[in-house]
């Protein structure tokens, strides 16, 4: 499982006498520890260091191994990450290791850092000798231990499945390790260590290589993909091919087969509330509370009309009462009489009674009258006009010119309606003579009609033609294809353009002069009138080919128009929402499966340019420094896996039909699985460790003072005691 349970403190470590050995498989994905001569360890736990910072207090803790998720909440891990001893299967940061060790021994039940037994820890094959020397720096300064032996973690586990019978003493030893994986080939029961082969890809690789598909074919569903999802993931599905390349076109395939091999992995889902069709009695129910909430607002806008009308009636007697009132009094007292009442004249009370009235009958319904009234005339709506500006004031002339705008913009609106209807009435007179000349000759009318459309349509086709692209005097285009800024321009801007250079050039050759005299503003109002009287030609041609195309279709039945289609761009629909369902929260592992553990086999497809299992194998039996005898074949006879990469479904039949690749004709081969590929190297050590000459190949504190860690580099440990 991905999540070991925390182990709980060891209570019998004073039972056990000074001269049993601590047995440490020092693995770089978990750590165990326990006694000598016991079959299982005491105590395991992933081999990982957290430093987080308690959110309330801001102390750093230290977490070793797996942390209780319950607790980790009062942590601030963004700036703690977990943190590896190793670098591939060499230790290499020992502050790390003494964390590490710290707990373990602590769990066991060591009371202090003083450790008074001897210590068998495993390390990886040809390990550095500066990682092996301050390994015994750290277990002898720190913890005072009397003796440590080091060995090799596969070895331990060849020897104990060795033991058992699985396997000979020649034989072959296939490690896949968690970040590593090893061949160490065996004669006469002793590791040729000159022999062995190494490739850095094991299970942490598949892990993340697993985790990596499965994240880019559901990035929705990225923060469930977490790691020891992944591994869980990985243990449970995935198997090795025997031949990948053809499965993987299975899978693209996508027929059936590859549908059975592929599996689902089923997310957290809670589907959304059905909601139940409202029974007779509801929808009556619902019904009867809208009649009777729009009864309340019927009755609220009744009694707001009645009151508005009572409102207006008072008042229009309140007026009628005052007016009555001032027909007794005489006019020089009218100012006086009405200065308390608001208003200043009897006309202003009149009016007010008739917008009063006009406004009770609206609010009745009844039908209002709209009086029309007489349009004034200009002395009366424009008085200062006429008036000579000596007589005036400053804010009197400030009115006139305000009242000169209007009238102006005035009376041009009238004419501009004018205009229209003259145009109304000569396009109703010029329809009126067509009809009649239709009448006359339905056919000569017709193709009058035709011919005149098509002669304005290539005027007009004409014109737009160069206004686009220009032509030449001669009528050429330009040779090199392109388009000078005089072939754009027509006749009113060309003439325009003339003017402007002949004003430029006639007033360059002194002091500029230009606009002192009167006649030299006329210049613009020639290059307007030229440009104005363009316009209006294309403006009337398309005008009349417009009304020409409505008649021809009136007409014509078989008459067809020409459109100029202007390219729409297609608007992007946006996606609808839809509720979400259980497939949206499915994850279907297909090719995954066995993509991942292939990378055993082809390192380099996840850019490690090294050797796969079944070639180290051959690269292993070449480096052998003794052949000959029948000695490489009964080292194939021999093949054991170890190490937990090699669980995978497939694994032995896949190695085997590889090595028969690389051997001769007939070879003799055989490949066995381990009994226990986790644990048989702490077993085979702690077997090791439990024999009564294990205490001459350890290297004791005595040797570490008098000889230093140069030693260390001589020392070797035997196997075959």
């Amino acid at each position: 499982m991905p999540y070991i349970t925390r182990p709980s403190r060891q209570s019998d470590y004073n039972q056990f006498p000074s001269t049993t050995p601590i047995v440490i498989d020092n693995g770089s994905s978990t750590f165990r520890i326990g006694w000598a001569g016991e079959s299982k360890p005491r105590i395991s736990f992933r081999n990982l260091v957290q430093r987080p910072r308690h959110k309330s207090t801001g102390e750093t803790v230290t977490i070793v191994g797996d942390a209780d998720p319950t607790l980790m909440k009062y942590f601030d891990c963004t700036r703690s990450t977990l943190r590896s001893a190793f670098d591939s299967n060499v230790v290499y940061q020992f502050e790390t290791m003494e964390y590490i060790l710290d707990y373990g021994f602590e769990r066991l039940g060591v009371t202090g850092h003083k450790v008074d037994h001897p210590v068998l820890i495993t390390e990886c094959a040809l390990n550095p000798v500066q990682s092996r020397s301050k390994m015994a720096e750290l277990l002898f300064e720190t913890y005072g231990v009397p003796s440590v032996a080091f060995g090799v973690d596969a070895a331990f586990s060849y020897k104990y499945n060795q033991q058992l019978g699985i396997c000979d003493k020649d034989g072959l030893a296939i490690c896949a390790g968690f970040t590593t994986s090893h061949v160490m080939p065996f004669v006469s029961g002793e590791p040729v260590l000159e022999a062995c082969c190494r490739t850095n890809i094991g299970g942490y690789h598949v892990t993340d290589y697993f985790k990596q598909l499965l994240s880019l074919k559901y990035p929705h569903h990225m923060n469930i993909i977490l790691w020891e999802k992944a591994e869980e993931l990985k243990r449970e599905h995935c198997y090795v091919s025997q031949d990948y390349a053809s499965e993987v076109q299975l899978f693209q395939t996508g027929d059936k087969t590859a549908e059975e091999k592929s599996v689902c992995w089923q997310l957290p889902w809670v589907p959304p509330p059905v909601e139940a069709a409202p029974s007779a009695e509801e929808i009556a129910r619902k019904a009867a509370i809208r009649e009777k909430q729009g009864q309340r607002l019927r009755d609220m806008a009744a009694a707001k009309k009645s009151s508005k009308i009572n409102e207006l009636e008072n008042e229009l007697q309140g007026l009628e009462f005052l007016l009555q009132q001032l027909s007794g009094v005489e006019e020089a007292d009218i100012p006086s009489f009405l200065s308390a009442t608001g208003y200043v004249s009897k006309q202003e009370i009149e009016s007010a009674i008739a917008k009063v009235t006009q406004s009770l009958r609206k609010t009745k319904g009844e039908q209002v009258e709209v009086e029309e009234k007489a349009e004034p005339s200009n002395a009366e709506k424009y008085p200062l006009i006429d008036v000579p500006d000596n007589m005036l004031t400053q804010d009197q002339l400030k009115e006139k010119r305000r009242q000169l705008f209007l009238k102006t913009t005035s009376e041009g609106r009238q004419r501009a309606k004018q205009k229209r209807s003259e145009l109304e009435l000569r396009r109703e007179k010029i329809n009126q003579l067509d009809e009649e000349k239709r009448l006359e000759n339905p056919e000569l009318y017709l193709e009058q009609l035709n011919a005149k459309h098509k002669e304005l349509s290539e005027k007009v086709e004409q014109r737009k033609r160069l206004k686009t692209n220009g032509s030449r005097p001669n009528g050429n285009q330009n040779p090199a294809g392109g388009v000078g800024r005089g072939e754009r321009l027509n006749a009113a801007k060309k003439e325009r353009m003339r003017l402007l250079t002949t004003a430029a050039f006639d007033r360059g050759k002194g002091e500029d002069t230009f606009g002192a005299r009167e006649e030299d503003w006329q210049l613009y109002k020639l290059m307007s009138k030229d440009n104005d009287d363009d316009e209006d030609e294309q403006d009337e041609d398309e005008a009349e080919l417009a009304r020409i195309t409505a008649r021809l279709q009136d007409i014509d039945p078989s008459f067809v128009a020409k459109v100029d289609v202007i390219p729409v761009q297609p608007v992007a629909e946006l996606p609808k929402l839809r509720p979400t369902t259980k497939e949206d929260f499915q994850i279907i592992i297909g090719v995954e499966r066995i993509r991942c553990p292939e990378i055993l086999f082809q390192p380099n497809m996840v850019g490690i340019d090294q050797s796969g299992l079944d070639e180290m194998v051959g690269v292993s039996m070449r480096r052998l420094p003794t052949k000959g005898n029948g000695v490489e074949d009964r080292i194939t006879s021999s093949i054991l896996m170890t190490g937990g990469s090699c669980l995978f479904p497939g694994m032995a039949e896949r190695l085997e039909a590889g090595i028969r690749m690389i051997r001769p004709f007939q070879s003799p081969i055989r490949i066995v699985m381990a009994s226990d590929p986790v644990l048989d190297a702490w077993r085979g050590a702690s077997a090791y460790a439990a024999s009564s000459q294990f205490s001459v190949q350890t290297f004791t504190r005595e040797d570490y003072y008098e000889k230093g860690e140069d030693w260390l580099r001589k020392y070797q440990l035997r196997y075959s005691l």
